[in-house]
């Protein structure tokens, strides 16, 4: 099925991707939770991946990275915090007649700015330009969405995420006004709430997620936790403004 380099399984486009629970354990290297290299960025690969409590994540020069990590950091909507300023920032923003909330308007918009954005801490972007290319393909195919968040006719913030079934994956969020990322993310909250969605991942630990609830879980807890949502029918992507009140 594959070549062994550095000890990390090698995959073929039309190899298989290996079993989470082996993703690597050492801590050496960087390279826990890691499960495989290569194998394409095709949408039937993504969806395999996905299915399957795996997301891609690498850098300029590296083949495609297969992660599974543990623990994984998961927002179970429930335990959303809704701390007071971003409740009065949500107060005047649904207040607003000029400001919205809509879903998959602008996907293209949306990932083209996640790849731009700087973020403290980071240098440079892990959304290069395939994994812009294969994330547009896994739109128009109705399984990647974007949360788009406006105010006067501009786009300020948003986020794209992944979703199979009843499964949704989170992926990268950016703002250009603040809090306009967290509006989108109280969004996306609200929706999963009226559609019976329980949890979003966020695949790994940032004290930013942590502050709105989100919270680390065993591997073994999230990959059942997928195996379950995967099958369940998926909602029709769209948001309406009666969605607030599940937050509020």
């Amino acid at each position: 099925m594959s070549i062994q380099k550095n000890n990390i399984p090698w995959i073929e486009e039309s190899d298989p991707l290996p079993p989470a629970q082996s993703a690597c354990s050492d801590e050496a290297g960087g390279l826990k939770g890691l499960v495989a290299a290569g194998g394409g960025l095709s949408v039937e690969r993504l969806l395999e991946a996905y299915s399957h409590g795996m997301f891609p994540w690498y850098s300029e020069g590296q083949p495609v990275l297969w992660w599974s990590p543990t623990p994984r950091m998961v927002l179970e909507v429930e335990n959303f915090k809704l701390h007071r300023s971003l409740r009065k920032t949500l107060q005047k923003f649904t207040q607003t007649p000029s400001a919205s909330i809509t879903f998959d308007t602008a996907f293209d918009c949306v990932i083209e700015h996640c790849a731009a954005f700087e973020r403290e801490g980071q240098n440079g972007t892990w959304i290069l330009e395939d994994m812009v290319s294969a994330y547009q393909a896994l739109h128009r195919a109705g399984f990647a969405h974007s949360v788009e968040t406006w105010i006067e006719g501009e786009l300020v913030g948003g986020l794209y995420c992944v979703s199979i079934g009843k499964a949704v994956f989170g992926e990268s969020m950016f703002a250009l006004q603040t809090d306009a990322s967290k509006i989108a993310l109280s969004a996306l909250v609200a929706f999963a709430k009226q559609h019976g969605i329980s949890w979003i991942d966020c695949q790994q630990n940032t004290k930013h997620l942590a502050f709105l609830g989100a919270q680390e879980i065993p591997q073994a807890a999230f990959l059942q936790a997928v195996d379950k949502a995967v099958t369940q029918t998926a909602p029709a992507w769209e948001f309406l403004p009666l969605y607030w009140k599940n937050i509020f």
